[in-house]
């Protein structure tokens, strides 16, 4: 699954319509009233990207992906593991309990307790261990979509363009308008440049204070059901 794509599309949408244009632009924008018909509109420089290609492209948003994957690979593990020892440990209680080898009601008191324990201690585990992974997708989406915006802002101004929109937001643009590639290399030069870092990730989830196995009998939401637009 692509995370940053799914996440980021919406917030990228609202970063890079419409950027600042330069002085030369202002002049033509405080004369357009009295230009005749479209002319002032004619004039402007427009240009567009296509975000999909950016997120599938930009190295950046490809390294924040894999990290997700790796993270959510981890979770899953975790919870894996837990739910197999959980397993095991029911099973043991049931075997126990047929064969009659609970001697007293004390007995299969302790461990129904102690399994009780060891259920609701994954739970906390896991949760935390999913709110970790929830923690650093929202804090590589910033890194991220400052990177793009910052970067086009930039752009925009050196190249002289009035305005850069998204290809999803037109009904019809000419391809000769597209600056994807363009933005993409400039993108990752600089992505480059710096190391190609992704921002660390926040501090691991304790675990769960009982020395008894962990593990979830549900699994909790994954990142990818988080709803941006909220």
């Amino acid at each position: 699954m692509n995370f940053i794509k799914h996440y980021t599309k919406l917030a990228l949408m609202a970063a890079v319509v419409m950027l600042a244009a330069t002085s030369c632009n202002e002049k033509q924008t405080a004369e357009a009233p009295k230009a005749a018909g479209g002319a002032a509109l004619e004039n402007l420089k427009i240009r567009y990207i296509d975000e999909d290609s950016i997120m599938a492209n930009y190295n950046l948003a490809k390294d924040i992906n894999e990290a997700m994957l790796r993270r959510q690979n981890q979770f899953d593990a975790a919870q894996k593991q837990r739910g197999n020892e959980i397993s095991k440990f029911g099973n043991a209680m049931q075997q126990k309990y047929q064969n009659n080898q609970y001697l007293t009601e004390e007995a299969f008191n302790a461990d129904q307790a102690k399994l009780q324990k060891m259920q609701a201690d994954a739970e906390n585990y896991l949760a935390g261990l999913q709110q970790s992974i929830q923690n650093e997708l929202n804090q590589s989406q910033i890194q991220l979509l400052d990177s793009i915006d910052n970067f086009m802002k930039d752009y925009a101004k050196k190249k002289g363009f009035d305005m850069v929109l998204r290809k999803s937001a037109t009904l019809y643009i000419d391809e000769k308008f597209d600056v994807t590639k363009e933005v993409v290399e400039g993108l990752n030069k600089r992505y480059n440049k710096v190391g190609g870092k992704v921002a660390p990730a926040p501090a691991k989830a304790p675990e769960a204070s009982s020395n008894a196995p962990k593990v979830s009998a549900e699994k909790p939401a994954t990142p990818g059901q988080v709803d941006l637009k909220k």
